[in-house]
């Protein structure tokens, strides 16, 4: 659950210089959650000796100047950022690359499992994540879910939700003479993808695999539907396909594998799903009953303690997990007259 947490040093202004060729920017964001998102600079990858910049960053004034100035120390400028890859649609990752192609001219791409999601943002003309206020109504939280309906989401601006470019599946983009392998890692969100260099062993991996904190599950812009965490699980699994690489996150430091964060993850999946069975004990609940005999983030805080708005990924997260344990066979679930999923442990 990507929620506050111990922002440490990575998260500081500056640029740091990963490899050769290779650096990490955080951009400040406008929350107190997590302060920061890490955008990557590769210098030698455009075959116009322009820029590749993954991920984009919010929309804001100070994440332009944070990214001029450091443009600036590696002795470039905006005007040199070429090609923008993005992981996925949430704000903090897709909205200034949007802003930058507008300004600079930069070519944006996007996982096409995004492409609903953006859709929706249009039909609606909001940015209110309807797919995750369903899920709510679903978990027995109605309340909660129309309290965040009512929260301020900072506004649909159409001049932000554009479409990209270039919509990305699993491929292979080749710059010069490097290559990067897109890979499909559905989870996190539907369209969320990854980045791997295989040739200088290094993942760039958005918010599906975070060194500190575990990726929100469930919180989608556009119709629920699926099993996220099913996805998620599999897209972990997945990461250990390929040889192991040095892991660089959209939030959190570099470290320096990639599979030793994929196990931790796993784990921390394994725990948390016997914790919902628990917590389920010999009656029958709905999610948010659930979520709220449970402890959030690595402080092992209350449920009663958490914003609205980290209440709401709290209970989405728990009705992802539940729903893996039916999937499993040690859970059943049946939707009662009011629409709502009630779960009860398999004896």
């Amino acid at each position: 659950m990507a929620t506050r947490f111990d922002q440490g040093a990575w998260a500081g202004a500056g640029i740091q210089t990963v490899q050769p060729g290779v650096h990490r920017v955080p951009l400040p964001l406008p929350n107190d959650g997590l302060h920061a998102v890490n955008v990557y600079l590769l210098e030698d990858l455009a075959d116009d000796d322009g820029i590749v910049m993954i991920d984009g960053g919010w929309a804001i004034p100070e994440a332009r100047k944070a990214l001029e100035e450091a443009m600036a120390a590696i002795g470039r400028d905006l005007g040199d950022i070429s090609h923008i890859l993005v992981t996925h649609i949430h704000g903090d990752h897709y909205t200034n690359a949007v802003e930058l192609r507008r300004l600079l001219g930069s070519r944006v791409y996007l996982g096409a499992g995004e492409r609903p999601g953006l859709e929706m943002l249009h039909r609606l003309r909001s940015d209110v994540p309807v797919g995750s206020l369903e899920t709510l109504r679903r978990a027995g939280a109605d309340e909660l879910a129309d309290h965040v309906e009512g929260m301020d989401h900072g506004g649909y601006d159409p001049r932000v939700w554009e479409a990209p470019d270039q919509w990305l599946v699993a491929q292979t983009l080749r710059f010069g003479d490097r290559e990067l392998r897109v890979v499909p890692t559905p989870g996190h969100t539907k369209g969320h993808v990854v980045f791997l260099d295989e040739q200088r062993g290094l993942l760039f991996s958005g918010d599906h695999v975070l060194p500190h904190i575990t990726p929100s599950i469930g919180f989608e812009l556009a119709e629920p539907g699926g099993r996220p965490l099913a996805d998620y699980l599999d897209s972990l699994r997945l990461m250990t396909r390929y040889a192991d690489t040095r892991l660089l996150p959209a939030h959190g430091p570099v470290s320096s594998s990639s599979h030793t964060r994929v196990a931790e993850l796993l784990t921390h999946h394994g725990n948390r799903l016997a914790q919902c069975l628990k917590a389920l004990g010999e009656g029958t609940l709905d999610a948010h009953a659930v979520a709220r005999e449970l402890r959030w983030t690595r402080r092992e805080v209350p449920f009663g303690e958490l914003s609205a708005f980290n209440q709401m990924l709290a209970v989405n997260e728990t009705a992802a997990h539940l729903d893996v344990l039916v999937l499993r066979g040690r859970v059943t679930v049946v939707h009662d007259k009011n629409g709502v999923d009630r779960y009860t442990r398999v004896r």
